[in-house]
């Protein structure tokens, strides 16, 4: 039976796997912008989704940032990142993606700054389990 430290570890090293993909995908010229960024609201994802595991709070299936960080900041937890941040980010999960033109509303570097202080917020609330 998986637990749910287990769980969060899993989720945590699927975060990881995400922001590498985001980094790769950016890079790339001939790939959307959007593409490469759903990788890194991915990454944000799992990386709540972890934390949930971590304190054993209940989640429904979802991609949306807000509905899980709403679950965390009434758990008492404090986000690293802003709603504004995540409203930025949120979108890349299912709207944009489908876009064939899409205008990003944030740029590469704040993209993975925010996936990188998300993944390692995540990483140290594992500190002490």
């Amino acid at each position: 039976m998986t637990t749910s430290l287990d769980e969060a570890r899993r989720y945590l090293r699927l975060a990881a796997d995400d922001l590498a993909a985001f980094r790769a995908l950016a890079d790339l010229t001939h790939i959307r912008q959007a593409l490469a960024y759903f990788h890194a609201q991915q990454s944000i994802e799992k990386c709540l989704k972890a934390v949930l595991f971590i304190q054993g709070i209940e989640f429904r299936k979802t991609h949306d940032l807000y509905e899980l960080a709403d679950k965390l900041e009434k758990a008492g937890i404090t986000l690293p990142i802003s709603a504004d941040a995540l409203a930025q980010i949120n979108p890349y999960a299912v709207e944009f993606r489908y876009g064939d033109e899409i205008i990003p509303t944030v740029s590469r570097g704040e993209v993975e700054s925010i996936a990188t202080c998300m993944l390692t917020w995540a990483e140290a609330s594992f500190e002490g389990r």
